[in-house]
């Protein structure tokens, strides 16, 4: 399932007709500005997870008790 040319237009034009062409920057910075922060949430999570593959594990110190 692919947009074609027409699609694309139509979608484009719908969005100009129902936010007006001033909001339209202000939308799209908005969008920017998000998938920015996603990106950079991303890459801390990744960095973690990798930062803890590379940790060695510590020993779990388990004491029987006797009965």
């Amino acid at each position: 399932m692919s947009l074609g040319g027409y699609e694309i237009f139509f979608v484009l034009l719908a969005i100009l007709l129902l936010f007006g062409g001033k909001k339209i920057p202000e939308l799209m910075r908005g969008l920017g500005q998000g998938i920015r922060e996603f990106n950079a949430a991303k890459a801390t999570v990744k960095e973690n997870i990798e930062q803890g593959m590379r940790e060695e594990p510590k020993p779990i110190d388990v004491k029987e008790e006797s009965k």
